[in-house]
C-alpha cells in the first residue's frame, strides 16, 4: 500500500497550491463581483476563457509528453533540455506575432477598445508556457513542497495586487490628498485605466515573479536539442494537444458563444451571473486538480508494477467517494456559500447541481484515462475530447438560443458524461481495469437520493434548514463507511 500513501501524501502536498489557489479565486470573487458590474465582470471572463482555450496550443502537449518519455527513455536532462528549447522558441513566436497582431485579435474577439488586454494576455501566456516545464520536472523528481511553495506565491502576488489596485488604491485616492503614500498611489495607479485593467495587470505581474522564481530550474537547461527525440515528443504529445484542446472548448465554449448567440445588450450580463455561479460548481475541482498534479506521474510511474491494475481500481472507487461527498457538501450548504457572490450576480445559482455532476463525470474521466496513456494510444483520447466537443458546440448551438445559460450548462453535462461512458466501454477492450462499477454507481446514485430528499422540507429558518442538511450529510458517510468498513480495516491493517 505505500504506492497509495506516497498519492495520498503528494495529492495532499500539492493540494495545498491548488485549494489554496481556488479559495483565493473565491475571495476575489466577491471582491470582484461588488466592485464590478455584471458587464465589467463579463469582460473579466470573456479574456480568460479565450485564454484557456489558446494556452493548449502554446503548450501542445508537451508537459505530459516531457513526464512519458522522462520514464520511457530514463534520459530525463535530455527530455528536459529538448522540451524547454521547444517551448522558449514557440513561446517567443507566439508573444512576436501576438503582440504585432493585438489590434486584429481584439476585433475578432468582440472586445475592440481593449487592444492593451490582448497584449498584456500575449505575455501571460508566453510566460506560463515557458514554466510549464519547469513546474513539470519539479513533478517528476517527486518535489511537491517546492512545486507547491512556488504556486503560493504566485497565488499571494496575484491577491495582493487585486487588493492593492482594486481596494487599497482607490481608497486612498478618494480620501486623501497629500503626503508620501498618496503620492506613491497617484504613481502606480491610473484611474482612467479603469479596475478590470488592475485584474489582468495583476495577473500579469504573478506571471513574471513565478518566471524569476524558477530561474534556478530554468538554467540548469544545456543547449542540447535532440531533434529525434522531439519527433517523439511531438508524436506523442498532439494528441493530448487535441484532448487539451477539447477540454478547453468543452469548459470555456458556453461562456464564449453567448457573445455571439445572445442579443448584444444582454449577452456580457449573461455570462457574467453565469461565470459566477460557475465558479461556486468549480469548488469541486480543488480535488480534481490536486488529485490531477499527483496522478499523472502517479500511474506511469506505478504502471512497473505487478498489482498496478488492482491499484487503479482502488483509487477510482475512493476518489468517487470523495467527490460525491465534495458535491454534496456544496449542495446542501449552498445557500450559504453563494453569500460570497454579490446579489445581482445570484440569478444563475439553479445551475450549480448540474455542473457538480458534470465535474464528477469528468473527474472519473480523468481516472479512466490512464488506459490510453500508458498504451501509448493518447490518440484515443484526442477521439473521445473531439466527441465531447462536437457534443458541446451542438447542444449550446441548439439550447443557448433558446434556454441562455442553462443551455450552457446542459451542454457541459452532455458532453462530460459521453466521455466518461465512452472511455469506460473502450478502455475495457484496450486496457481492462475491473472498477468496481456498482459500488461507484451506487454512491452517486445515494448522493443524489440524500440531496433530493433535502428538497422534499422546506423550514423558516436559515439555522434549521442547515442543521437537517448536516443530518443528511453525516447519514451519507455513516452508510458509505458500513459499507467500506472492512477494506477500510484491511487497508488500514496493510
Amino acid at each position: 500500500m505505500n504506492p497509495l500513501k506516497k498519492l495520498l501524501g503528494q495529492t495532499a502536498i500539492y493540494g495545498v497550491s491548488s485549494i489554496v489557489g481556488r479559495i483565493i479565486n473565491f475571495l476575489l470573487v466577491p471582491l470582484y463581483t461588488n466592485v464590478l458590474d455584471t458587464d465589467e465582470y463579463g469582460v473579466v471572463i470573456l479574456m480568460y476563457s479565450y485564454v484557456a482555450v489558446i494556452y493548449v496550443f502554446i503548450i501542445y502537449g508537451m508537459e505530459t509528453s516531457f513526464f512519458r518519455y522522462s520514464e520511457l527513455i530514463n534520459e530525463k536532462k535530455k527530455v528536459y533540455n529538448t522540451s524547454l528549447i521547444s517551448l522558449l522558441i514557440s513561446s517567443f513566436i507566439f508573444a512576436i506575432a501576438g503582440y504585432i497582431l493585438s489590434p486584429n485579435i481584439a476585433e475578432w474577439i468582440k472586445l475592440d477598445g481593449y487592444t492593451h488586454f490582448v497584449k498584456w494576455f500575449i505575455l501571460i501566456m508566453a510566460l506560463d508556457a515557458i514554466v510549464a516545464i519547469p513546474f513539470a520536472k519539479l513533478r517528476a523528481d517527486n518535489k511537491p513542497v517546492y512545486f507547491a511553495s512556488i504556486k503560493l506565491i504566485n497565488i499571494g502576488v496575484n491577491l495582493g495586487l487585486n487588493l492593492f489596485f482594486i481596494l487599497l488604491c482607490p481608497f486612498i485616492l478618494n480620501n486623501y490628498f497629500e503626503g508620501p503614500i498618496f503620492n506613491f498611489i497617484n504613481l502606480v495607479f491610473d484611474s482612467e485605466l479603469g479596475l478590470v485593467s488592475y485584474v489582468f495587470i495583476s495577473n500579469l505581474i504573478a506571471s513574471i515573479i513565478t518566471l524569476i522564481l524558477l530561474l534556478p530550474e530554468i538554467l540548469k537547461l544545456r543547449l542540447s536539442f535532440d531533434f529525434s527525440l522531439w519527433k517523439q515528443l511531438l508524436k506523442y504529445g498532439y494528441p493530448l494537444l487535441l484532448i487539451g484542446f477539447a477540454f478547453a472548448m468543452n469548459e470555456m465554449f458556453g461562456r464564449i458563444v453567448m457573445s455571439y448567440l445572445l442579443p448584444e445588450d444582454i449577452a456580457l450580463h449573461e455570462v457574467g451571473i453565469y461565470s459566477a455561479s460557475y465558479k461556486l460548481a468549480i469548488l469541486l475541482s480543488l480535488f480534481v486538480q490536486a488529485f490531477r498534479y499527483a496522478a499523472e506521474p502517479f500511474f506511469f510511474s506505478q504502471s512497473k508494477e505487478k498489482d498496478a491494475k488492482k491499484t487503479y481500481a482502488l483509487v477510482m472507487k475512493y476518489f468517487v467517494i470523495i467527490m460525491a461527498f465534495a458535491a454534496l457538501g456544496i449542495l446542501l450548504y449552498l445557500d450559504i456559500i453563494q453569500l460570497i457572490l454579490g446579489r445581482e450576480f445570484r440569478g444563475a445559482i439553479g445551475v450549480v447541481p448540474v455542473l457538480l455532476i458534470a465535474y464528477i463525470f469528468i473527474g472519473i474521466f480523468y481516472n479512466l484515462s490512464v488506459w490510453y496513456k500508458l498504451t501509448n494510444k493518447t490518440i484515443y483520447g484526442a477521439f473521445l475530447a473531439l466527441g465531447g466537443t462536437i457534443i458541446t458546440v451542438v447542444v449550446n448551438f441548439i439550447l443557448i438560443p433558446k434556454y441562455g445559460y442553462w443551455g450552457s450548462a446542459w451542454a457541459t453535462f452532455s458532453c462530460y458524461f459521453f466521455m466518461m461512458i465512452a472511455s469506460y466501454i473502450i478502455g475495457r477492450k484496450k486496457f481492462e481495469v475491473k472498477y468496481d462499477v456498482k459500488k461507484i454507481a451506487g454512491y452517486l446514485i445515494l448522493a443524489c437520493l440524500v440531496y433530493y430528499i433535502s428538497t422534499l422540507i422546506s423550514f423558516d429558518t436559515l439555522l434549521w434548514k442547515m442543521c437537517w442538511h448536516t443530518l443528511l450529510m453525516l447519514a451519507f458517510v455513516f452508510i458509505v463507511y458500513l459499507s467500506e468498513r472492512k477494506q477500510l480495516m484491511e487497508l488500514r491493517r496493510m
